[in-house]
């Protein structure tokens, strides 16, 4: 069982980089995106 625990995983060893295009859209996504919280309640929309 230890074995399982030392291996690298190959996801780990993998450096990922986003694009512009993904940065972008996150970025505006979450510029647009407004939380307004009543009571107990949360509401999210979309300022679009």
């Amino acid at each position: 069982m230890a074995k399982f625990y030392f291996k690298p995983s190959e996801r780990e060893e993998k450096h990922l980089t986003p694009s512009r295009r993904t940065i972008d859209f996150l970025l505006n996504y979450s510029k647009s995106l407004q939380v307004i919280e009543y009571n107990n309640f949360k509401f999210e929309t979309i300022l679009n």
